[in-house]
């Protein structure tokens, strides 16, 4: 049992990373001289610019962004409830809570991913057309972490479901 719970532990924290990585870092779509992410777009990696009301579907840009910072915080959160009721459950009763939690921080990975995947060209022209991003390029490694971390945190979530405490 100690085994499965460490592998539990680990996932989790696996899955948490993931969706810091995601989050924060700027390879959700990238060319031969540019990156964009959901908060700046950097053109030659020096000129970098914020995603401002200026761009185009910026409101849809702020959907990708608080769904995807809720998700982090609710995969953190529920690792929190998960080490509590670790201790204070009694033997034989569910992570409910925690496996809501967890697949509550899914359904907001999906909906940012997807939302990104629907949306991107908006997302990277700028009204001015500086930034003319969308016929060249491909999606970056913090766009497929983040629909990994989708899966982890499924998994997680079902894991947490079926889990019982067990000595």
């Amino acid at each position: 049992m100690l085994v499965l719970l460490a592998f539990i532990i680990v996932f989790h924290i696996t899955s948490a990373a993931l969706l810091f990585v995601a989050t924060i870092d700027n390879a959700w779509w990238v060319g031969e001289e540019y990156f964009a992410d959901i908060w700046r777009v950097c053109v030659n990696n020096t000129n970098c610019t914020e995603i401002t009301d200026s761009f185009k579907g910026y409101s849809t840009v702020q959907a990708v962004q608080a769904t995807m910072i809720l998700a982090t915080i609710l995969c953190c959160v529920a690792f929190l409830i998960f080490v509590l009721q670790l201790f204070r459950l009694k033997q034989g009763e569910r992570f409910v809570l925690t496996s809501i939690i967890q697949l509550m921080a899914c359904l907001c990975v999906m909906i940012a991913a997807s939302i990104y995947t629907d949306r991107r060209e908006d997302f990277h022209q700028h009204n001015s057309n500086v930034y003319l991003l969308t016929s060249e390029g491909k999606y970056g490694y913090s766009f497929i972490l983040a629909w990994v971390a989708f899966a982890f945190t499924f998994v997680s979530g079902l894991m947490y479901l079926i889990l019982r405490k067990r000595k």
